[in-house]
Parts: C-alpha cells; sequence; structure tokens
C-alpha cells in the first residue's frame, strides 16, 4: 500500500498539534479522513442513520484516546482501525436489518466503468456474508490492502486475515454459482 509522505507528515503534525492542547486542530483531522471512513461504515452499516451514529462514536473514540496515538501505525490506519471495531461492535450488539437498504456510500475512487447494476449485485452479496467475513472483503478486495496491513488494521495474525478472506470467497462463489445457473 502506497502511503502519501505529506499527507502522513501533515497527518502526524495535527496529531501532534491536537496533543498538545490544539482541540480545534481535531476537526482537520476529522475533515481529512471523514469521507473515507463513512465508506467503510456505510459498507458495513448499510443504513445512514447508524452510519451517523457509528460516526459519532468513532469520533469521541479517537478523540478521548489521541493522547495515547504512538505514531506507530499511520493516523489513517489508526482511524480506520477504530472505525471498523466501532461498526463490528454495532452490529454485534443489534440484529442486521433484514430489508435491503439502498444506501450506497460514497465511493474512495469512482471509476468511469462503475455500474449501478454491478455495485448493486455486489454490495448484495457481501450482504450475504458475517461481517466479519464482510470486512475482510472490502479491505483486501475491496481497498486493495495486503494481509499485513489489513492484520496490523484488525489486529489479528495475517493467517486470520487469509483463513477469513479464503472462506468469504468460497462462500461468495456458492452464493453466485445458483445464480449463474438460474439465468442459464
Amino acid at each position: 500500500m502506497v502511503i502519501d509522505a505529506c499527507k502522513e507528515s501533515s497527518d502526524s503534525a495535527i496529531v501532534e498539534r491536537v496533543q498538545r492542547g490544539d482541540h480545534l486542530a481535531f476537526g482537520e483531522l476529522v475533515a481529512r479522513h471523514d469521507r473515507r471512513l463513512r465508506a467503510v461504515a456505510g459498507r458495513l452499516l448499510r443504513n445512514p442513520e447508524r452510519v451517523d451514529d457509528a460516526m459519532q462514536e468513532v469520533y469521541i473514540k479517537a478523540f478521548r484516546t489521541i493522547g495515547d496515538f504512538s505514531g506507530d501505525a499511520n493516523v489513517g490506519t489508526w482511524l480506520h482501525r477504530i472505525t471498523s471495531n466501532t461498526c463490528l461492535d454495532e452490529l454485534r450488539r443489534r440484529q442486521p436489518e433484514l430489508a435491503y437498504d439502498d444506501f450506497d456510500p460514497p465511493s474512495i475512487d469512482p471509476g468511469p466503468a462503475e455500474s449501478a447494476v454491478a455495485a448493486s449485485e455486489v454490495a448484495r452479496m457481501l450482504d450475504r456474508l458475517s461481517p466479519d467475513l464482510r470486512l475482510i472483503v472490502m479491505l483486501v478486495d475491496g481497498y486493495g490492502l495486503d494481509y499485513a496491513d489489513a492484520s496490523r488494521l484488525l489486529d489479528v495474525a495475517p493467517g486470520t486475515v487469509a483463513s477469513r478472506l479464503n472462506r468469504a470467497r468460497r462462500h461468495l462463489r456458492r452464493v453466485e454459482r445458483p445464480a449463474a445457473g438460474a439465468a442459464a
């Protein structure tokens, strides 16, 4: 994963300002990362109100713990981890909604080849996965993280990432085959 050195440096500088007591600087950090974090939360929670609630909780957690942030990971990874964990906790607390929600959070890199039909089909298939497996697929296949980055983000061993991704892909292939067979 390529990290923009200027952005990382700026993120680190903003964190240092917040840690020195400049609490308004935290808003800069939120502005830099909100779109990407909301996309992750949206893909996991599939409901705009739940995303808003989760993001409020994410930023409260981040603000409360930013004093402990040591810079071992990059700031984006740290915020992504808080977001992922908060959303997974939310999904574990509440039963998943049975009705499919058409909420489609903003894409990080929307491309011209992206089609609404394909995106809807992918979202429908991902909705059939457990939250843990859905997150792994999103991180590795969706955002292009390698196993090492995904394992650091989720605080699990790289082998666990590989195992979960393999299980998710097997499940998705089983879901896809009957649909393809029915169309023939």
